[in-house]
């Protein structure tokens, strides 16, 4: 038996309108200490103008902010933000197009740039299979600050082939949704991509290259 076929779901946009610097904002809101909170939210802040030119380190900087946060505080409050915030807000088309994934017998996997602790409640009350998340690096029981490698910015061609290999998952036979231009590593690295509420970017690119388009 070969490799099995796989969803590849963006999970900001695709699945969820919710970004993660929204996330990471409202982790540093949480901070007890007002000094920490306004140093944490101001990370937060830089990595906006950071993602426009690089998507992968804007996503470094936005989890800046988690720096020395406990590992515990790091799950209790993924938890709540995943329950509260981010279940609720998953795109009916989303469900949808997972659904139909399952039928065709494709893996369903999350590459998000989130927190693994927070996306992986959603991704367990939604039964998907496989989440691509990032990690924080944890030193002593409290963040760092950094990343675990590999950072799920841009997501796609090497990057993707490696992780898909650790899964067996084979990446000619499967499908991708992506939501914005940063996408389009994603979807050009599989046989089947798809665009879903793209931004200018990505509509521009699923119309030069005769992508399908889901929008409902």
């Amino acid at each position: 038996m070969g490799s099995r076929p796989a969803a590849f779901f963006r999970f900001e946009g695709a699945i969820t309108r919710m970004g993660a610097t929204r996330c990471a904002a409202w982790f540093a809101a949480q901070s007890q200490e007002m000094s920490s909170r306004l140093a944490r939210l101001g990370a937060v802040a830089l990595s906006g103008p950071a993602g426009l030119t690089d998507a992968t380190m804007g996503t470094r900087m936005a989890w800046m902010g988690m720096r020395g946060m406990s590992e515990d505080r790091l799950v209790v409050l993924g938890e709540e933000y995943a329950l509260d915030v981010l279940l609720p807000a998953v795109r009916p088309v989303a469900r949808d197009l997972m659904a139909r994934a399952r039928r065709e017998g494709q893996a369903i996997v999350w590459v998000s740039e989130h927190l693994d602790s927070v996306v992986q409640p959603v991704a367990k009350a939604l039964k998907v299979d496989i989440v691509w998340a990032n990690r924080a690096e944890l030193r002593n029981g409290r963040c760092t600050g950094a990343l675990v490698d590999p950072v799920m910015g841009r997501v796609g061609g090497g990057l993707l082939k490696d992780l898909a290999r650790q899964h067996d998952l084979d990446v000619v036979r499967s499908a991708a949704y992506g939501a914005r231009e940063a996408d389009i590593a994603l979807l050009s690295s599989v046989g089947l991509p798809c665009a879903v509420y793209p931004d200018r970017g990505l509509r521009s690119a699923a119309r030069d290259l005769d992508w399908p388009v889901v929008e409902a």
